[in-house]
């Protein structure tokens, strides 16, 4: 059996190769950082963000799990974590008692506004700072044409399209 396989040039494996770099050690770089000055991982801080963007700091479990795109149960260990530090309460959702409900607290509110400064911070001086106005642009652009191979039907869209200007994608 033939296969006729699209080999990458030189240039696309190097890039290919770079982006994965990045896609490993970023993540590891963000957790270091809010791990040492927050208490949290970048998961949590990320659960704590999206609850601080909601309505009434509330969100639905199954909600909370779509922005953040982590399952229920990955979701409802760090939830019941984060919890036990006071952080988020879950109760009964008034609309359908069968859901659930977290919401954060004064203390996960207060949590969020002291950690998003370093947060912040780590972003910029390792990525934004980085890179020109014009290549964060383009950054954006490349961005958006991925999570349009990665998401065509745009299921995922209002997470990562939230931020965006209107009439962009």
């Amino acid at each position: 059996m033939s296969v006729d396989t699209r080999w990458l040039t030189s240039e696309q494996l190097a890039t290919w190769v770079r982006l994965a770099a990045v896609l490993e050690l970023l993540p590891a770089t963000l957790d270091s950082q809010l791990r040492r000055d927050a208490e949290l991982t970048h998961f949590d801080y990320y659960v704590l963000a999206m609850l601080s963007e909601a309505p009434e700091h509330t969100l639905r479990m199954t909600a909370l799990a779509e922005r953040t795109t982590a399952t229920l149960a990955r979701l409802s260990h760090v939830v019941q974590r984060l919890e036990g530090r006071g952080l988020l309460e879950r109760f009964p959702c008034p609309e359908d008692r069968r859901a659930t409900n977290a919401r954060l607290t004064e203390a996960g509110w207060q949590k969020v506004q002291d950690s998003a400064p370093g947060h912040v911070a780590i972003v910029r001086e390792k990525v934004i700072d980085a890179l020109s106005p014009e290549q964060v642009t383009q950054l954006g652009e490349i961005t958006g044409a991925i999570l349009r191979r990665l998401d065509p039907d745009g299921d995922r869209a209002a997470i990562y399209q939230r931020y965006s200007p209107p009439g962009d994608s």
